[in-house]
């Protein structure tokens, strides 16, 4: 199990954006910042850096490195996403090509926000954007229509 790289108390959550050192709250990233410990890293320094063989750019990525801490509280559940991942509805959703040049835009686009509301625009998106939602966050009463 690894530790803070700033503290050596606590078990990471988080991951700095720019050096890529792992932290346990905002105030161990606050003095990782403070201390001028901060060294970034850039894609080509990862390949060319041979003082530390195991650098976190050689490791594969976790769930964890791909949301900032801002958005920790957003994380949808392994079991959520399993079961989004074995949902016939949305696997049939899917086969529409439409929906995935839908999916393909708001993805590449750099304003990901604008791109969303844009799609919400579309019937097929909202219906697959429902159909996520009825998986990760279902009502009362469509757990009792299941016998929940």
């Amino acid at each position: 199990m690894q530790l803070c790289g700033v503290c050596s108390e606590h078990v990471p959550k988080y991951r700095c954006p720019a050096c890529r050192i792992r932290y346990c709250s905002v105030s161990c990233f606050k003095r990782h910042k403070d201390d001028d410990a901060c060294h970034p890293v850039k894609e080509s320094d990862s390949a060319s850096s041979s003082s530390t063989p195991a650098s976190s750019a050689e490791q594969p990525w976790t769930v964890e490195d791909r949301f900032d801490e801002d958005i920790q509280t957003d994380k949808v559940p392994l079991q959520k996403l399993q079961q989004l991942a074995d949902s016939e509805a949305l696997k049939g959703l899917l086969r529409n090509p439409h929906l995935r040049r839908l999916m393909m835009s708001v993805d590449s686009a750099e304003d990901k926000a604008k791109a969303t509301k844009d799609a919400m625009q579309e019937p097929l998106f909202v219906e697959f954007a429902d159909q996520c939602l009825k998986i990760i966050e279902p009502t009362e009463a469509e757990n009792d229509d299941d016998g929940f």
